[in-house]
């Protein structure tokens, strides 16, 4: 689990390819949302994968998070993606931070398309359950990713697959906690829908796939049920037309794999031990 490349100098990509190139494509005519994306950023794929899931109509702009346009500067203090425009108020509204606007999506389409991506109001105890799967992905999971990642002395890379491993070891635990406590939740549960700690966890479990396995020679946990869920995940419409190939991770990655200065607010919080941006 570590790392025997080296660094080529590629530059990130700023356009999306694949099939999410195809779903930026079909949402380019103006809407109420307009979403501010970063074509190969994990947070922002949460929040589309929301809005596929949640059939909200939207717009994507995609920005150069390198060289932040004014637009996205008025609606995110720190010209981070992903951002929201809201068009339908005069003058237009903002959100930032990728969980407040999926809570946000949750909300509108509880009064739109009456999807959702929590279980049933009735089951507190269930909607409590995803809110602790989702706190570990962002307190734990993402993070340790991170620190993999920009790992450069083979001792820290091979902690840091060990702690990256663990969360998901942990992760894990708390999926089949709610199988025991109330019969599953989201994807890990066969015949489940999307969920959302699903949407919070998948985009760093994909770039694990091809980031952490090309950069640190990472292979996440086999067996039937993690493989399962994987699959359903990763396959699931509205998380596959978010993808772009494997390319533009590699690309895109190649700057944090090799811990260049400045490679992000996210990696320079890393790399100064302090919590993400």
């Amino acid at each position: 689990m570590t790392s025997t490349t080296m660094d080529t100098g590629k530059s990130y990509h700023k356009q999306a390819t694949g099939a999410a190139f195809e779903t930026v494509q079909q949402h380019a005519t103006d809407q109420d949302i307009t979403l501010f994306a970063g074509c190969f950023c994990p947070f922002v794929q949460r929040v589309w994968v929301g809005l596929e899931y949640l059939e909200i109509p939207y717009k994507v702009y995609e920005v150069d998070p390198y060289k932040k346009p004014q637009e996205l500067l008025e609606l995110s203090p720190k010209g981070l993606v992903p951002a929201l425009r809201l068009n339908g108020y005069v003058p237009p509204r903002a959100l930032n931070e990728s969980t407040v606007i999926l809570e946000y999506l949750e909300d509108l389409a509880s009064t739109s398309t009456k999807r959702s991506l929590l279980p049933p109001l009735s089951d507190p105890y269930a909607r409590a359950l995803v809110r602790l799967q989702s706190d570990h992905a962002n307190r734990t999971l993402v993070p340790a990713f991170y620190r993999y990642l920009q790992a450069q002395d083979p001792d820290a890379q091979i902690a840091g697959g060990k702690e990256f491993l663990d969360a998901v070891e942990t992760l894990v635990g708390l999926f089949e906690r709610a199988d025991v406590e109330v019969g599953g939740t989201g994807l890990w549960k066969e015949g489940g829908e999307l969920g959302l700690a699903d949407i919070l966890v998948g985009p760093w479990l994909f770039r694990a796939t091809n980031v952490l396995k090309h950069y640190r020679g990472l292979e996440l946990p086999r067996g039937p049920k993690f493989d399962g869920w994987l699959n359903r995940l990763f396959q699931h419409p509205a998380f596959k037309c978010t993808c772009s190939t494997e390319e533009l991770y590699l690309d895109s990655y190649e700057r944090y794999a090799f811990n260049r200065p400045n490679t992000s607010q996210v990696a320079n919080a890393i790399n100064a031990g302090r919590g993400l941006p």
